[in-house]
């Protein structure tokens, strides 16, 4: 049945070109962003996980009475 559906539709070749040249293009984009991030840039966020400088929650330092 689908077959059927797909073979009736005009121009269907068209919409797998088309989705490999939009998916090319944002991999493309993707690389290009990381390719030009800076050095020092890269360096911090790598070591932002590991950071003990986190805000400290304030339920936990004050207390209830």
């Amino acid at each position: 049945m689908i077959k059927n559906v797909l073979e009736h539709i005009g121009g269907v070749g068209v919409y797998g070109v088309l989705s490999i040249c939009i998916f090319f293009a944002f991999f493309a984009g993707v690389l290009l962003w990381a390719a030009r991030m800076k050095k020092p840039h890269l360096n911090s966020m790598s070591t932002l996980p590991l950071e003990d400088s986190a805000p400290a929650n304030k339920s936990e330092t004050t207390s209830t009475n």
